[in-house]
This record gives structure tokens, C-alpha cells and sequence, in this order.
């Protein structure tokens, strides 16, 4: 009989988000009449159409599709098609990243390679991971039975872990903007995680799916803004948020030619050529068509178009801020994210909280529990909803909470 991974076994039952819907579900089979009466504020999924420029290069790319003499097979190495690599190194370079096309692999998205990214990493390393966190940096690293450690984000320091010199660690997750909870790290905290991993030969798994939403100047965009992150860290990116790309399924990482560390044997290895090695054999590329549309993403256009959208979604989080001003609720996010990661009123617990809104005032919002010991008492809202929506949302939380 084959063995499994027993890994698994350690892990919650089910996703965060499978428990959320399990509760809905079961409101909504013993309250049919409330059904559409339910606002949807906790998934972070977008809902404005993909932008037109996009659209129209995605069909040309089809089209090209349908044609012998422009007909694409396999991709020759699954890292990206040239003309998608270069557009993203230019966009690096447009805010001052030093990234080149050659440092650049095209994934199917964020999700997938900061889960798939530590295939090529000993079980044996250390992992640390900011608790509040984004569930996949936990569960791919504990299925592989690696020791993962926390590194705090809480109300005390704004939610922005603190490096800890006493603490060693191989591998660390780090996410700004941050989800859950949308606090961002400024170049000066960003340094000092820059500076930790370099005196403890670690390697950064940064996480910037959010930096389209970047609106303080203070706040990098990337990493590779920071001296010495050129040797100490991998960049995962996505146009899920950035571009509405969650159903299109488009992303990139970023691997610096410096980025090496030394075998068992002595040897000095490359980890932009481990992940290569690992992608060639477990990933055949993202599709033409939506490679092209990726590419149009980066034009002129397609960032005028693209920043539209953000800004909507930048105003709801707006009219969300507002709410919470007005209740005296304290929070973070909003400003560089997509996210208000809220106190708990009334010292509520966070699935207490998810519990009310939901029955009382029919908004569903993501338990702060769900994300580590340190979103006991927090909630999370996503401003991605439809505009008429997120302020019949907030009315009905400040009436309910005003009484």
C-alpha cells in the first residue's frame, strides 16, 4: 500500500475560505429570503472587467493562434516569451528597480510560485513566516514537513514584523502591501529585513502581488529598491489585483543573477537556475494569448486603463476608511492596499465578528483568525467589491455598530 504525505495530515481540514463559504452556505439554507440580500467583502477577488487593450491583444494573440504561420506550440523554456520579459523589466526599471528581462520567469500566477518556489529548498531550512499571513506561505512550507517560526506583526508595531537578531531563520516570507492586513513596510523597515537576511545568509521570499496599489512615496514598489536585496531575495509578482487577471491566471518572479548559495559539497549554486530546472520539469508555461494580453498590461494604454480600476477599488477602500473613522474602529491598510484589516468591536472575537455581521447586517468579511494567532480580535474587508455595494455594505455596518 503507498504511503502519504503525512505532512497533510497536520494541516486544517479545509482552507480558510472554504469555512467562510461552509458558514454562508448554512445561513443561506436556513434564510433562503436573505440569499441576495448578502454583500460579498472577503474574498480578495476583483471584479471590473479586464481592460479593453488588453482584451483586444489577448483575441489578436488567439487569432494568431489560428494560424499556421503564427501558430505557438510549446514555449522552448516555460519561463516567458521574450517581448512579456522585457515589458516587465521596463516596468521595473520605470520606478528604479535594476531588474533585466533574463532575471525575469513568467508564472501562472502569485499563489503558484510562493507555494512552488521552495521545491527547491532543503526540508531541513528554518522558515520564517510574519503571522498575520496569507495561508499558502504555511501550508506549502508544513507540507514539506519544514519548521516554520513567526516573526510578529501586531497593533503594537503597526503591523510590520521587526527582525529579530536572536532568532536564526534560512527563509523568510515577506509581504508588502500585506495581506491580510494591508500595512506596507517603509524603505527604512524593508532595509532592516534587507539586512538581517544578509548577516544571516538567508534568502527573502518577497511577495509585492499588491504593489500596483502603492500611493506613498515612501513605500517600495519592490524590493530590488533596496541596496543588498539583489543577494538575498526572490520577487514574486501577479496581475491578479494589478490587471483583474484572477481568472486569466498571469504572473512573474523575479530571480537576481547574484542570488547564490553553496552546497553541501562546497559548491556554489545558482537558485535562478534551480528554479528554471524545477519549472522545466514541472511547468509548461503560461499561454500565448494571455501572455500577450500580460504584455499589453505594461503599455502606455494598458496602464492608464489599468489604473482606472485601481482607483475604484482605491475609493471603495476610501468610503471603508471613512466608515470605520466614524466608529472609531481602529485599523490599518486602505492607503497603499486593497485591504482594511480592522479591530474587532466590542472586543469581539474575529469568527464571533464574521458570526454578526453576517446575520445582523448581511456582509461577510474574513475572520482575522484565519491567518495566524496574531488575527485574534482583527477582520479583514477587501475593497474589490462593486462601488453601490461597498456603501450599502458600510451603512449597514455603521447602523448596526451605532446602536
Amino acid at each position: 500500500m503507498p504511503k502519504v504525505n503525512e505532512n497533510f495530515l497536520k494541516l486544517e481540514k479545509n482552507y480558510l475560505f472554504i469555512n467562510i463559504a461552509k458558514k454562508i452556505n448554512a445561513y443561506i439554507s436556513e434564510n433562503p429570503d436573505k440569499k441576495d440580500n448578502i454583500i460579498r467583502m472577503g474574498i480578495g477577488d476583483v471584479t471590473l472587467p479586464i481592460a479593453p487593450c488588453v482584451v483586444e491583444a489577448v483575441k489578436k494573440g488567439a487569432e494568431e493562434m489560428g494560424v499556421k504561420e503564427t501558430f505557438k506550440g510549446y514555449e522552448d523554456s516555460g519561463a516567458g516569451y521574450d517581448f512579456l520579459k522585457e515589458a516587465v523589466a521596463e516596468y521595473y526599471q520605470s520606478f528604479g528597480a535594476d531588474v533585466k528581462p533574463s532575471e525575469v520567469r513568467i508564472s501562472d500566477g502569485a499563489k503558484s510560485d510562493c507555494g512552488n518556489i521552495v521545491d527547491i529548498f532543503s526540508d531541513d531550512n528554518v522558515v520564517l513566516i510574519t503571522d498575520p499571513a496569507y495561508p499558502v506561505y504555511v501550508d506549502s512550507n508544513l507540507m514539506n514537513g519544514r519548521k516554520v517560526i513567526y516573526a510578529d506583526c501586531t497593533e503594537e508595531n503597526g503591523f510590520c514584523a521587526v527582525p529579530d537578531y536572536n532568532v536564526h531563520a534560512d527563509m523568510i516570507y515577506l509581504c508588502s502591501p500585506n495581506n491580510p492586513t494591508g500595512a506596507a513596510f517603509n524603505r527604512e523597515q524593508l532595509k532592516a529585513w534587507v539586512d538581517y537576511a544578509t548577516e544571516k545568509n538567508a534568502i527573502i521570499i518577497y511577495d509585492a502581488a499588491y504593489e500596483a496599489f502603492i500611493t506613498e512615496d515612501n513605500i517600495p514598489r519592490s524590493i530590488f529598491e533596496i541596496d543588498g536585496a539583489k543577494k538575498c531575495a526572490i520577487e514574486i509578482c501577479s496581475l491578479s489585483k494589478t490587471a483583474g487577471f484572477t481568472g486569466m491566471r498571469c504572473g512573474y518572479t523575479v530571480i537576481p543573477e547574484e542570488l547564490e548559495v553553496v552546497a553541501s559539497d562546497g559548491t556554489v549554486v545558482s537558485i535562478s537556475q534551480l528554479w528554471g530546472r524545477r519549472q522545466g520539469s514541472k511547468f509548461n508555461g503560461v499561454s500565448y494569448p494571455v501572455q500577450c494580453g500580460a504584455k499589453a498590461v505594461f503599455t502606455q494604454e494598458g496602464q492608464e486603463q489599468i489604473k482606472e480600476n485601481i482607483r475604484y477599488y482605491q475609493e471603495n477602500a476610501r468610503i471603508i476608511a471613512q466608515t470605520l473613522d466614524k466608529l472609531g474602529i481602529w485599523y490599518t491598510g486602505g492607503i497603499n492596499s486593497p485591504y482594511i484589516w480592522l479591530k474587532c468591536p466590542n472586543g469581539m472575537g474575529s469568527w464571533e465578528f464574521f458570526d454578526y455581521l453576517l446575520k445582523e447586517a448581511n456582509v461577510v468579511g474574513t475572520p482575522g483568525e484565519g491567518f495566524g494567532k496574531n488575527g485574534k480580535g482583527f477582520f479583514r474587508l477587501t475593497s474589490f467589491g462593486d462601488r453601490e455595494k461597498t456603501k450599502i455594505a458600510m451603512q449597514r455596518i455603521e447602523k448596526l455598530l451605532s446602536e
